[in-house]
C-alpha cells in the first residue's frame, strides 16, 4: 500500500479528537513567510492525529488481542500509517511542521483496559470502521477544499489506500461480530 493510505486512515481515527483539541493545539506550526490556509492546516492536524492514533492503537492490539486476524490488521495499519506520516511530512510546505505523537487520547483510553474479544470489537469499531470513515471524509475535504497543491496531491494519492483499509475493516468486523 502507499504511504498516503496511512495518512487517510489516521485522519479517520483522529477526526473526533480534532475538534476537542483544536483550541489547545495548532494544526501545524507555520512561519510568517509561509502561512497555511485553514483547510490545509485542518487536514494536516486530522491526518497526523489519525496516523498517530492508528499506530498507537495497533500497538495496543499487539498486547490486548489473541485474534490473529486483528493482529494482522493492526500490523498492516501500523506499517501503512508510519509510511503515511512520512509522506505527509514530505508533502507539507517548507516551514510547516507536522504534529507528531498527537494520538486521540479518548480512543486510546477506551481501548486500553479491554482484552480479548471485547478489545477486538471496540478496536475494529473505533479504529477500523469509525476512524476510516472519518479519514475518508477528511481526505475528500482536502481534495475538494485544500489550497496547497502538495497536500492535495498527497490526499489524492492516499485516499485509495484509506478506502482499502475501510474495506478491510468491514471484513474484519464480520469476523469479530461487529455490526456495521
Amino acid at each position: 500500500m502507499k504511504m498516503t493510505t496511512a495518512v487517510c486512515v489516521c485522519a479517520l481515527v483522529a477526526a473526533p479528537a480534532l475538534h476537542a483539541q483544536t483550541a489547545t493545539t495548532e494544526a501545524a506550526s507555520t512561519t510568517a513567510a509561509n502561512p497555511l490556509p485553514a483547510a490545509d492546516r485542518d487536514f494536516v492536524q486530522a491526518a497526523s492525529m489519525a496516523s498517530s492514533t492508528e499506530i498507537d492503537a495497533a500497538k495496543l492490539a499487539a498486547k490486548n488481542t489473541d485474534n490473529k486476524d486483528v493482529r494482522s490488521f493492526a500490523r498492516k495499519m501500523m506499517l501503512d500509517h508510519a509510511k503515511l506520516t512520512v509522506q505527509l511530512k514530505m508533502a507539507a510546505p517548507h516551514g510547516v511542521q507536522v504534529p507528531k505523537d498527537n494520538s486521540d487520547p479518548a480512543v486510546l483510553d477506551a481501548l486500553r483496559p479491554l482484552k480479548g474479544a471485547q478489545f477486538d470489537q471496540a478496536y475494529v469499531q473505533k479504529v477500523g470502521l469509525d476512524g476510516h470513515k472519518e479519514a475518508i471524509a477528511a481526505f475528500e475535504k482536502e481534495i475538494a477544499e485544500g489550497q496547497d497543491a502538495s497536500l492535495k496531491k498527497a490526499a489524492t494519492g492516499a485516499l485509495p489506500t484509506i478506502k482499502e483499509h475501510y474495506q478491510m475493516a468491514q471484513q474484519l468486523a464480520q469476523k469479530v461480530g461487529v455490526g456495521q
